[in-house]
């Protein structure tokens, strides 16, 4: 039963790499550049990298406002 908790746990607060690149259309390369320049924060078990589902929501919202400021007509 705890077990159960703690994947219900991760699944509601934290996406895996695979699912934030989805998520933010972006590339898995796009998405380590980011990392690199601290624009999104990552937590590393071992091989893993998880990603805090709000601040990858944040910068879902920071990326629209900012492709509508640079990119008025696209």
């Amino acid at each position: 039963m705890e077990k159960k908790k703690a994947l219900v746990l991760l699944e509601k607060y934290f996406l895996t790499t695979e699912e934030t690149a989805v998520f933010l259309g972006i590339s898995k390369q796009a998405l380590s550049s980011l990392v690199k320049r601290g624009k999104l924060d990552r937590i590393e078990k071992g091989k893993i990298s998880l990603f805090f589902k709000d601040d990858v929501e944040r910068r879902k919202r920071e990326q629209s406002e900012l492709r509508r400021k640079y990119r008025p007509y696209t």
